[in-house]
């Protein structure tokens, strides 16, 4: 039997959404004790819990973006300038721009439904880990995951609150070495769907992890946001 277009799509998002529950639940053992509902209530309650904060961060990233950029052009604020270099790693103007500019939402939002499992998973109902982020700092709040990798134990870390879980997800991003290249093409276009081939090195999937966001954002049409 042929499946049509709109048959398809839906087959690759049950996929891609599939495939990260079965990382998230793979180390948090069960996903958070919720009421049942359908997967439009699913959905519904997901944006109302994430959406607010990344069009909050967002807002605030590109204030700052946008006030560095015009600091250097004019060659004002220089010490502020070169405090932000060494926090963000960067070693000219264009780096630190790369690094303060932030990404699309859509790409944030794709990426906080598959990593929260639609805002379902333990990680993030016990820690607002919206991101999956692990800690590696014994003395920063965190909670383990309920399995093992081997015999060691797995830690995410636990935010005070959505939005600073979103604020270090977009700092991550913005500093981490592995996202370079990410950076560098995000200084040169808002595609998301350029944009989300450079995020092969967030996730062990690799390549195929860009072509889930792709369709995640295309299904729920999150580039609406952007």
């Amino acid at each position: 039997m042929k499946l049509t277009s709109i048959q398809l799509k839906i087959s690759i998002v049950l996929i891609s959404v599939l495939s990260i529950s079965a990382v998230v639940y793979f180390f948090s053992a069960e996903d958070a004790v919720l009421p049942k509902m359908t997967v439009q209530e699913k959905k519904a309650r997901f944006k109302k819990l994430i959406i607010p904060a990344i069009d909050t961060v967002y807002a605030k990233l590109m204030i700052r973006y946008q006030e560095v950029s015009e600091s250097i052009k004019s060659g004002k604020n220089s010490d502020k300038i070169e405090r932000l270099k060494v926090e963000y790693k960067a070693t000219s103007n264009e780096e630190l721009l790369m690094a303060l500019k932030p990404h699309p939402k859509s790409i944030a939002i794709a990426q906080a439904a598959m990593e929260s499992s639609w805002a379902t998973s333990r990680f993030f109902n016990e820690a607002n880990n919206i991101f999956g982020v692990w800690s590696f700092d014994k003395d920063e709040p965190r909670i383990a995951a309920l399995q093992k990798r081997g015999d060691k134990t797995i830690w995410v870390k636990k935010y005070s609150s959505v939005e600073t879980s979103v604020a270090d997800y977009y700092r991550t991003l913005a500093r981490g070495r592995a996202f370079k290249e990410f950076r560098e093409l995000k200084l040169q276009t808002n595609d998301p769907f350029a944009l989300v081939k450079k995020l092969d090195r967030y996730s062990e999937k690799g390549a195929e992890y860009g072509h889930e966001l792709t369709s995640i954002i295309k299904f729920n049409k999150f580039n609406a946001y952007d």
